[in-house]
């Protein structure tokens, strides 16, 4: 019993240590540095971030089913996740050579190391998510899943509250708690903020230990030496099924829409509040503390309501929560809150976009755990594995629309605001599509059975 307790945390460790990359660095500290520091100027950084990000997508997608199934039949899975760790690890140290106002052939290198980096976190990520379901009983699996997104947002948490108190430094060179950042970083140069990187690199390696020490590997079947063709056999011919599976294939065309509109809101959050309303890199930390908080709330929140309610009504609330959020973003400038004119010195754009970011984080934690409780239910019990596999691959093989759609909108508008508003249609195809979606899934269907070796 202690043997398989470690064992679960172990795993949600996992999300404790990989948690900064996405608050740290996608959302709240690097991200707008970047946007506003080190591009030329917000409207172009916020394009050439987006294009950044779908590209990291388009090669996430392409190779994440191939080499999941690859590591199936070869029971490797371990080596592959400190291959990731290590990818992941030296994208995030990179970015410490950030420098403002960077020359282009920097802006470039900088932007292909976060790239490396974020392939790594999203490889490792459907990695470990295969192993949920060796960790308990059918109907554990929700639990467990949702503990570990709320641990995450609390990891996220506390190491954003670290990385503003004792780091990252305002315009006036003072981090949150008014002290010059630690170790004698320059505040000039920006060398408090730029520490985001190395500070998560190491973040990660520390607290990934309990992962790589407590989850070991199920025991597999012997090496397949021919793993690479078998894998894409089998792969082929799960997805030429797929359609069968009404329920299930709706769901994961839902969740792939839907889901990629959260990770947009998620990367561009942070460069819409320093671009548009101006915020300091303490003020979208504050937002950022805000929204991992009620998150980890709304994570556990969300599970109960799950258990009680099913989780489909969860996913359909959720969604509804975030459409409000990104109409009243897209509406709310200096100059304006939901289009209504208001004086230039007004603090209530602020104060919207607080309560934003608040209800952004209690509805996508609550979004994501219901998320993977709606899996189980629509895979086939006996080939619970395949339907993760399924659910990684639909998560990725469109992660790249938000961002593009972004970065095409940002440049055809020439504004930051009007830029987000492909979020708005992305959440509306997502809810269209849950129509189609069985809260039990469809009784008596099964997945593709794998060909034979």
């Amino acid at each position: 019993m202690i043997e398989h307790r470690k064992r679960i945390w172990g795993w949600w460790m996992f999300d404790w240590a990989n948690q900064p990359y996405n608050i740290l660095l996608l959302t709240f500290i690097f991200a707008p540095y970047f946007t506003s520091t080190v591009a030329p100027d917000p409207v172009s950084g916020q394009a050439m971030w987006g294009w950044m990000l779908a590209i990291a997508g388009l090669i996430t997608a392409f190779f994440a089913p191939i080499l999941g199934a690859i590591a199936d039949n070869s029971g490797r899975k371990r080596v592959w996740i400190v291959f990731w760790s290590a990818l992941y690890m030296a994208g995030a140290s990179s970015l410490w050579f950030a420098m403002p106002d960077a020359e282009p052939t920097l802006i470039v290198l900088i932007l292909l190391a976060f790239a490396v980096g974020m392939v790594g976190l999203e490889y490792g990520i459907v990695f470990t998510n295969s192993v949920l379901p060796s960790l308990g009983k059918r109907a554990e699996w929700g639990r467990i899943s949702g503990t570990g997104w709320a641990i995450g947002y609390i990891g996220g948490l506390v190491s954003l509250f670290i990385m503003l108190a004792l780091f990252a430094e305002n315009d006036d060179g003072v981090t949150l708690i008014g002290i010059a950042p630690i170790f004698g970083l320059d505040p000039e140069i920006r060398e408090g903020t730029r520490a985001v990187g190395p500070f998560t690199a190491l973040w990660y390696l520390v607290f990934v230990m309990p992962f790589f020490l407590w989850v070991k590997e199920p025991p597999t079947p012997q090496k397949d030496p021919d793993a690479l063709r078998r894998g894409l056999r089998e792969l082929k011919t799960t997805l030429l099924a797929l359609p069968q599976t009404k329920s299930l294939f709706a769901y994961l065309g839902s969740s792939m829409i839907y889901r990629d509109a959260l990770n947009g809101i998620y990367a561009f959050g942070g460069i819409y509040a320093s671009g548009v309303l101006g915020w300091s890199l303490i003020q979208i930390g504050v937002f950022g503390i805000i929204a991992a908080a009620v998150g980890a709330v709304g994570c556990l929140i969300g599970g109960r309501l799950d258990s009680r309610f099913g989780p489909k009504p969860v996913i359909i609330s959720c969604i509804c929560v975030l459409l409000i959020v990104c109409t009243i973003i897209v509406s709310t400038d200096r100059t304006m809150v939901l289009f209504m004119p208001i004086d230039a010195d007004s603090g209530l754009p602020d104060i919207v976009f607080y309560l934003c970011g608040a209800l952004i984080g209690a509805g996508g934690g609550a979004m994501q755990a219901a998320s993977r409780t709606m899996l189980v239910r629509q895979a086939n019990p006996e080939r619970m594995t395949e339907g993760f596999g399924l659910y990684a691959l639909s998560g990725k093989v469109l992660s790249f629309m938000a961002p593009g759609l972004i970065a095409l909108a940002t440049m055809i508008t020439d504004s930051q605001r009007l830029g987000v508003t492909p979020l708005i249609l992305l959440f509306a195809i997502g809810l269209i599509l849950l129509l189609w979606v069985k809260p039990e899934g469809e009784p008596g269907h099964r997945c593709a059975s794998p060909s034979p070796p």
